[in-house]
C-alpha cells in the first residue's frame, strides 16, 4: 500500500513536492489556509536545478509564455535620469543560462496544473494539531475531520505551521535580516517594459517591475526589527512603510500614496530560516519552512530542487522516511547553506545604505557585469562578518 502523505502549503516547494511523491506512488495531500492558490505576485527566477525539474515537470513551455519582459535593470537618481544599470539578458545569454523569470503567482500556478489531478487539495483549511508515533502522525484541521497520514511535510514558508507545531516558536529559528519588503501590483503596464527601474536612497530601495503587461511596484528598506510586527497586520504594514520613506524623491511619494489605499499590499520582514534539523521523526520541513534564505537567495529555484530531491530520497527507502529525510537534508544543504552567506552582499547592492554606497553602485553597473559588481562590492562596501550561528 502506498504512502499517504499530508503536505501543508500549496506554493512552489508544496505543488512541486505533491507533483513528484505522485509520481513515485505515493499519496498526497496538500492543505493550504488560503481559499485558493495565493502569491506575492513578486518576480523569481526558475534557474540552474529548478530548470531540470520544470523540465521532468513538462511546464517550461508554460514558464516561458509566462515569462516577464524585463531584460536588464536601469538605476535612476531623483529626477529619473539613468545613472547605471545591467544587460542582465545578455549575461544570461553569455554564460549559456536557461533560467526563466515569472512571477511567484505564476509559477505556483503552473506548478499546481502540472499535479492537481494525482493529489487531493485541501482549500481554505490549516493544521491546529499534530501528535506522531512509529507508525504515523495524527492531524487535526481547522476545518476537516481529524486524519492520520503517514508522513507530514511542512512546505507552508517563512511562517510554516507545521514548524511551530512540531519544532517550536517562531522566535527560535526566524532571524530578521535588517531589511522589510513591500510588494503590489500598479494599475497599468510600466512606461519601460524591458527594464527593471530602480530609485535608491541611503537604505531604502523602489523599483517599478514591468513583469508582463500589469507592473509591480516593490520596496526593500533597511530597519531593526519592529517590535510588535505581525506579518498579517496590513494596517501596520502601511504605517511602516510610509514612515520609512518619508522625504524620499523620484515617484516615491506617489507610490506611498497608492500603497496606502492598496487591497493587495504585501509586506514582511527579509528572514532567514536556521535550524539544526529539518525532519523529526515521520514530520520534515521543505522550502522556506526548513531554511528561507531570504530575498536574495534564489528561494523558488531552491523550493523546486529540495522537493524533487525530497521525493527521490523518500522513494528510495519508503519504509525508511527517517533515513530518506536524513539524505535529502544533507544534499540539499549544499545548495542551501552557501546561498545563507550571501545576503549580506546581495542588500550592499541592492539597497546601499549610504549615498557613497549608491554613488559606488551605480558607478561599477556602467563597467561591469552584475556578477562582478556584486563581488567588487562585497570586497569594497561590506564589513566581512562571521557566518551566522545555527539556531538550536
Amino acid at each position: 500500500m502506498s504512502l499517504t502523505v499530508l503536505i501543508s502549503g500549496a506554493g512552489v516547494a508544496g505543488s512541486t513536492l505533491a507533483y513528484w511523491l505522485a509520481e513515485h506512488g505515493f499519496r498526497p495531500t496538500v492543505v493550504e489556509r488560503a481559499a485558493g492558490l495565493r502569491s506575492s505576485g513578486s518576480p523569481v527566477d526558475v534557474r540552474g536545478p529548478a530548470v531540470e525539474v520544470a523540465e521532468g515537470m513538462g511546464v517550461m513551455d508554460a514558464l516561458r509564455a509566462a515569462a516577464t519582459t524585463a531584460t536588464g535593470m536601469a538605476f535612476v537618481n531623483d529626477a529619473g535620469r539613468r545613472v547605471g544599470g545591467v544587460n542582465t539578458r545578455a549575461m544570461q545569454r553569455a554564460g549559456g543560462s536557461r533560467e526563466v523569470e515569472v512571477t511567484r503567482t505564476d509559477l505556483a500556478a503552473i506548478l499546481y496544473e502540472a499535479g492537481r489531478d494525482s493529489a487531493e487539495y485541501l482549500f481554505g483549511d490549516t493544521m491546529t494539531a499534530i501528535s506522531q508515533d512509529a507508525a504515523g502522525v495524527e492531524v487535526t484541521f481547522d476545518k476537516a475531520a481529524p486524519r492520520r497520514f503517514d508522513l507530514v511535510i511542512g512546505a507552508d514558508g517563512l511562517h510554516s505551521m507545521t514548524r511551530r507545531l512540531a519544532f517550536g516558536p517562531e522566535s527560535g529559528f526566524v532571524h530578521h535580516m535588517g531589511l522589510y519588503v513591500a510588494t503590489m501590483p500598479l494599475d497599468g503596464p510600466a512606461e519601460q517594459q524591458s527594464e527593471v527601474v530602480i530609485h535608491n536612497s541611503p537604505g531604502r530601495m523602489v523599483a517599478i517591475h514591468p513583469v508582463r503587461g500589469t507592473a509591480l511596484a516593490a520596496f526593500i528598506f533597511r530597519s531593526p526589527a519592529v517590535d510588535g510586527f505581525n506579518h498579517r497586520d496590513t494596517e501596520q504594514h502601511k504605517r511602516i512603510l510610509t514612515d520609512a520613506y518619508a522625504g524620499a524623491g523620484w515617484r516615491v511619494p506617489e507610490l506611498l500614496e497608492r500603497a496606502r489605499v492598496a487591497e493587495d499590499l504585501w509586506f514582511d520582514s527579509v528572514s532567514q530560516v536556521r535550524i539544526d534539523r529539518w525532519h523529526d521523526g515521520r514530520v520534515a520541513l521543505l522550502g522556506d519552512a526548513a531554511s528561507s534564505v531570504s530575498l536574495f537567495g534564489d528561494g523558488s529555484t531552491l523550493a523546486m530542487a529540495g522537493a524533487y530531491t525530497l521525493a527521490k530520497e523518500l522513494a528510495a527507502t519508503p519504509e525508511d522516511p527517517q533515513a530518506a529525510f536524513a539524505r535529502y537534508e544533507t544534499e540539499h544543504r549544499t545548495l542551501v547553506d552557501p546561498r545563507q552567506d550571501n545576503v549580506a552582499a546581495a542588500a550592499a547592492l541592492m539597497v546601499p545604505a549610504t549615498r557613497i554606497g549608491i554613488d559606488a553602485r551605480n558607478l561599477a553597473s556602467r563597467f561591469w557585469p552584475a556578477a562582478a559588481a556584486v563581488s567588487w562590492v562585497r570586497n569594497h562596501l561590506t564589513p566581512r562578518r562571521e557566518p551566522t550561528a545555527t539556531a538550536a
